[in-house]
């Protein structure tokens, strides 16, 4: 019994004095006590087993974890010109519309698609008759100060645009739109015709009401809120940097914390100001800013680039270049064989490598490319463009002066040389492209001169009362490609901007139709008809339609364009860019 009562007491001090060893010290122990092959294999098995299931992670995680854009970063861009009206009434600037579009929404906005799309309206609906946009706007938008949006400012922007005293630049876009409030919410624009591109005209900011209705005709142009505006967009005004004479040297934007649509994920926006495309290029270089867009190609070429540290964007503007002939100006240019050999002679691809160093597209249509339209190819030519242009006048009754070299017809009884003069803008786009046409021309045999004017005077005294034989001239068409102010013939005088004298009533019909159609496949079918019209008589030489290019640094992501009408829309969708990227699993992803 003793000894049996010892060994209990024994082994109950044994336990209480030596506690169990972890489970890991006696698995060391054991390994430890192996032979030395022994434990090299096993160590060897554990560590495969080790790599194995780390490797594992990692692909489990790159494939369950998406990127997801962070709130970070800061964007310094450079602009040419100096902001006057930070304003959608007023804005003049490029400068005013890059902040507007930055501090502002409207009724619509460019989606990434390029298509005009409710932005604070929550649905927008057009009458079978295209008189009536019936607008139902979000309830969920306030302004930078916290108050809500509502009809109410909609129409009161819209009275603003259209009162003559204030001299809004989009007067003419709102001119006989009624303007009908219906509920807190909800109103009508009614037009006195149909006219399917209006759609554009509502992506202009909406001014808040409360801000600015006690602001005088004579006050307006001069309120604090020109340059310190309150708008409903994506970004808000945080500071201003002003020069001695406190003209705004540089706005810095911040993300509006209850903007309706995403919040903006780049944190801080500066846009600095220039005088001019010089100093501009000059900041560039010296890396004090990290964006510009719209440069003219030869500023481009000197901006300092690199594909490690920037991107360039380009797309399709909805404008085209032209030589327009009068033919009421020029016995030779009223044959046809004379007008379809001066357009065949051009080397498009040429001419846009080496007037705009690539940033165009060659064109041979009125129809621009990226608008839903794809103008038609050029006809391939069997021999060189000048040898095919020769045949063609040849063929057309056309013969060389031996002494002059020049080439002549008999037309209504009188010889008739092949030249004419070229009317242009004192620019240097325009002067290159001049010069390049010249030179083309005359090599063909053509005697053809150049005369430039500055931009005012060549409006007033050639182009409204159509004193040229040739007009080098650009063409703005908008979104919606309404050629109609540039072809219709009830556009041939002055203000009407069919400089070409262009009247055909098949032509008229298909223009009508295209501006009224709310049918976007009806009126690209009307488009392509008028194309086809339009090549029969050759009113024009078509050239190239200018891209848009942006230059943005490597760590924005999101950045992309289609549709662009105009520079400033760039910023449609910018609260989707960002400069950083965060990647977490599905079930911790959100939306704000």
């Amino acid at each position: 019994m003793e000894t049996s009562t010892d060994h209990h007491l024994h082994g109950s001090v044994h336990t209480a004095k030596r506690p169990r060893k972890p489970l890991l010290d006696k698995l060391f122990a054991r390994i430890g006590a192996l032979r030395p092959s022994d434990r090299f294999l096993i160590l060897t098995a554990a560590g495969a087993l080790f790599v194995t299931v780390l490797w594992s992670v990692l692909v489990v995680d790159a494939r369950m974890s998406g990127p997801i854009s962070a709130e970070a970063g800061t964007l310094v861009e450079g602009v040419v010109g100096t902001p006057r009206f930070v304003n959608p009434v007023l804005a003049v600037t490029h400068a005013d519309r890059d902040l507007d579009a930055l501090i502002y929404a409207g009724i619509a906005r460019l989606n990434e698609d390029g298509e005009v799309v409710p932005d604070i309206a929550e649905t927008i609906t057009v009458s079978d008759d295209g008189l009536i946009y019936n607008v139902v706007l979000r309830s969920d938008v306030v302004f930078h100060d916290g108050e809500p949006l509502t009809a109410e400012d909609v129409a009161f922007t819209i009275s603003r645009v259209q009162d003559p005293a204030l001299g809004s630049p989009l007067r003419a876009s709102w001119d006989g739109v009624k303007v009908e409030v219906l509920g807190e919410h909800e109103l009508n624009f009614i037009l006195q015709s149909a006219y399917a591109p209006f759609i554009e005209n509502l992506t202009i900011g909406i001014l808040p009401k409360h801000i600015w209705q006690d602001a005088s005709n004579e006050e307006f142009p001069f309120s604090q809120y020109n340059s310190e505006p309150i708008g409903a967009g994506p970004y808000k005004v945080d500071r201003v940097t002003r020069d001695e004479s406190g003209i705004p040297k540089s706005y810095t934007l911040v993300p509006h914390t209850e903007y309706h649509r995403d919040k903006a994920k780049v944190q801080t926006i500066v846009l600095d100001f220039f005088t001019n495309e010089s100093k501009l290029i000059e900041a560039f270089n010296l890396g004090t800013v990290e964006s510009v867009a719209g440069l003219s190609p030869e500023a481009i070429a000197k901006l300092d680039l690199s594909d490690n540290t920037h991107t360039i964007v380009t797309t399709p503007l909805p404008r085209t270049f032209a030589v327009f002939f009068n033919q009421n100006k020029s016995a030779a240019l009223l044959d046809e064989a004379a007008r379809n050999a001066l357009t065949v002679a051009i080397d498009r691809a040429d001419l846009v490598n080496t007037v705009l160093g690539g940033y165009a597209v060659p064109l041979s249509s009125p129809i621009p490319p990226g608008f839903g339209i794809e103008p038609h190819e050029e006809h391939e030519l069997s021999a060189s463009p000048l040898d095919t242009a020769r045949t063609i006048l040849r063929d057309g009754g056309w013969e060389v002066n031996e002494e002059t070299g020049i080439w002549e017809k008999e037309i209504d009884d009188v010889v008739t040389p092949l030249a004419f003069s070229i009317s242009t803008a004192n620019a240097p786009v325009f002067e290159a492209t001049a010069e390049y046409l010249a030179n083309t021309w005359n090599t063909l045999g053509a005697s053809v001169g150049i005369k430039q004017f500055e931009q005012s005077d060549l409006t007033q005294a050639i182009i409204r009362p159509r004193d040229y034989e040739a007009l080098l001239f650009g063409t703005d068409l908008g979104r919606a490609l309404d050629f109609y102010s540039f072809w219709h013939s009830s556009q041939r005088n002055d203000p009407g901007l069919n400089v070409s004298l262009y009247a055909n009533i098949t032509t008229d019909s298909i223009l009508e139709k295209a501006r009224t159609s709310q049918d976007r496949s009806d009126r690209a079918q009307a488009f392509k008809l008028f194309e086809s019209e339009l090549e029969k008589e050759t009113p024009a030489v078509f050239l190239y339609s200018p891209l848009f290019t942006y230059v943005l640094p490597k760590s924005i992501t999101g950045a992309g364009f289609t549709g662009l009408a105009e520079p400033y829309e760039r910023f449609s969708g910018v609260n989707d860019w960002f400069m950083e990227v965060e990647s977490v699993w599905p079930i911790f992803q959100h939306t704000n």
